[in-house]
């Protein structure tokens, strides 16, 4: 299996607006929705890749986890659904519904969301601030399939804790790792590496 690391877009980098459609309930979601949170998380994911799968119990625990505290969470899937048809919207739709995500997961037939987020891997997590300034980019943990490490969600976990109590993030944060976004064809941002690092 070919891996991808995220690009670790700069801290501090203004969260891009987005105009996309929840799988679920069919509504436009843009930035806007999530003004009235203090911090804002969005992540890029796909159905079909399995390192989503390997996570995808803590993806929904996280949004149960707090649904009552001030965190607004969006998902973003923009694969090619013509080379990979599994991440097709009424089977995101499935999905969300397996997981009883209590967060939109969106699509984005355009790929520019991800584009304008330097998102590269699925999965891939972006946490901003109030000010929607980046503060977090990486990993939600160290467990990866196969790597016997238990499924925490320790790094994202004290990242929105952070951001949430007003510390400011010191500690090193390591790239996300998983299968690449998969691109149109002709459609590949000038950031994107072909998969390189065997596992």
């Amino acid at each position: 299996m070919a891996l991808t690391f995220s690009t670790m877009l700069p801290v501090g980098t203004s969260a891009p607006d987005f105009h996309l459609p929840d799988v679920v309930k069919g509504d436009i979601i843009s930035l806007s929705a999530f003004a009235d949170k203090k911090a804002l998380l969005v992540i890029f994911l796909s159905r079909h890749c399995p390192f989503v799968q390997h996570i995808k119990l803590e993806l929904a625990q996280l949004g149960k986890d707090y649904s009552d505290r001030n965190l607004g969470i969006v998902a973003i899937s923009a694969n090619d659904i013509n080379t990979h048809p599994d991440d097709a919207p009424e089977l995101l739709k499935a999905f969300a519904e397996e997981l009883d995500l209590s967060y939109p997961l969106l699509y984005d037939e355009s790929q520019k969301s991800a584009k304008d987020f330097f998102a590269a891997c699925t999965p891939d997590f972006f946490l901003f601030d109030a000010d929607r300034k980046l503060v977090y980019r990486g990993q939600l943990d160290d467990s990866r399939p196969k790597n016997d490490q238990p499924v925490t969600g320790a790094d994202l976990r004290r990242a929105i804790e952070d951001v949430l109590l007003d510390r400011v993030i010191t500690w090193e944060q390591k790239p996300s790792i998983g299968c690449n976004i998969k691109w149109k064809p002709g459609n590949e941002p000038a950031y994107y590496q072909a998969p390189a690092v065997a596992v």
